[in-house]
């Protein structure tokens, strides 16, 4: 179970929470899962279509465990371009419902100056309790 965080008076933030209380007896640490498929390769260059795979793996690692997206209580994504984020969010928020849904949980966005992969554009780690 999952409850959100609201400190009082502050507002409702937009798509996220500030804090999650999560109550479970198993914690799922999922490490970066970036923009490429199965076989470890990358189908596509566009920052939508890599963001979405890579939330594609992490619902694939937390299957894993006999977990969902319902059990996420953290997400941070690391990013190569900041622009690309800030510039395609009428985008990027349908592709993250359809993976997702609408789910508000603790989440922070880092640019970076690059990932180890070097075509990754998107680096997304999550932890889950179940």
């Amino acid at each position: 179970m999952h409850t959100t965080l609201l400190p009082e008076g502050w507002p409702r933030p937009p798509g996220y929470a500030n804090g999650i209380l999560a109550k479970g007896t198993e914690t799922i640490y999922v490490g970066g899962q970036i923009g490429w498929n199965a076989q470890c390769v990358f189908e596509t260059h566009d920052f939508i279509g890599q963001v979405k795979q890579a939330l594609l793996n992490v619902c694939a690692v937390l299957e894993a465990a006999g977990a969902g997206p319902e059990h996420i209580a953290r997400m941070t994504w690391f990013i190569t371009d900041k622009q690309a984020y800030v510039s395609r969010l009428a985008e990027l928020g349908p592709v993250y419902r359809e993976v997702i849904g609408k789910r508000f949980f603790a989440m922070s966005v880092v640019e970076v100056s690059a990932l180890v992969e070097d075509e990754a554009l998107v680096e997304i780690e999550v932890t889950a309790v179940k």
